[in-house]
């Protein structure tokens, strides 16, 4: 990494992402939040799917579909929350559903089937943003998809292994120069990226970056990156400014982990099924 980057900017924080706590019009209606379509939950693992689009509906979007990357969908309805729309990843691609914000990666898999899904997504999205997280960057790690993903802003969710992958280097290495990491993906993908680990950085294309003050090692469980990953894609789809979208699902993944710590839920044993609820409760004024 030998391009330098440029200097860290303002820490992520409540006081700096005025736009998530901006209060709603009373003239408002589920049109006005948005429509995420989360794509991913390949054999065995639909829970990641579910994980992702019950934290975009609780952290307010209008409306959430997912399309399983499955033959067909193995759920009718998710029982735990009946407002998502079930679908299997080719319908969901093949119909117009005013989606306004996409997930892709979650639970995924690496098959042909996935990266045909994923090809497809980047075609048919148009220009709607698109967060592409876990399975979905190996597939692009592996040359097995392109970053052919044409216009409209795109967000990489990195763990440090992922990114490692990426950037042809170890875990250890982009550990050991986190913000310079992030830095080398932005310029490379031409994406918003966020690096997910303690301090996650957010840094957008120009190389911009801010590093996050909350979350704690509760985190450190299965799911809570497709809880942020859900997170991400219904602030944008509900078209917060782009930067307070990125950052503030950051920052409220994070605080809802704290949160729920000062409860006693955690650190120790805290899932990711417990973020949404905490989450939504930030944003509400709790």
């Amino acid at each position: 990494m030998n391009t330098p980057a440029p200097s860290a900017g303002a820490p992520i924080d409540r006081a700096s992402l005025p736009a998530l706590f901006a209060p709603r019009g009373v003239d408002t209606h589920k049109g006005s939040f948005g429509t995420v379509g989360v794509v991913g939950g390949g054999p065995g693992m639909t829970g990641a799917v579910l994980l992702a689009g019950r934290a975009a509906l609780k952290v307010g979007a209008g409306k959430v579909l997912v399309g399983f990357a499955q033959d067909a969908a193995p759920l009718a309805c998710d029982p735990l929350q009946p407002e998502l729309m079930l679908r299997d990843a080719r319908s969901l691609l093949e119909e117009d559903w005013g989606i306004t914000a996409w997930v892709a990666g979650c639970g995924m898999g690496t098959g042909a089937l996935a990266a045909n899904i994923l090809s497809e997504l980047f075609v048919l999205r148009h220009a709607a943003p698109l967060v592409l997280d876990a399975d979905g960057l190996n597939l692009l790690a592996n040359g097995d998809i392109q970053p052919n993903w044409g216009p409209g802003p795109v967000v990489l969710t990195p763990h440090p292994a992922e990114a490692g992958r990426l950037l042809g280097l170890t875990a250890a290495q982009v550990q050991a120069d986190r913000r310079g990491a992030a830095w080398q993906l932005a310029q490379r993908f031409n994406a918003w990226v966020v690096l997910k680990g303690a301090g996650t950085i957010v840094c957008s294309p120009d190389g911009s970056r801010r590093t996050n003050t909350s979350g704690n090692p509760g985190l450190a469980t299965a799911g809570t990156g497709d809880v942020l990953a859900g997170m991400l894609g219904s602030l944008i789809a509900q078209k917060l400014p782009f930067e307070q979208a990125v950052a503030g699902a950051v920052w409220l993944h994070g605080a809802a982990a704290d949160a729920l710590v000062t409860q006693g839920i955690g650190p120790i044993g805290l899932t990711a099924g417990e973020l949404a609820n905490a989450a939504r409760a930030l944003r509400n004024g709790g």
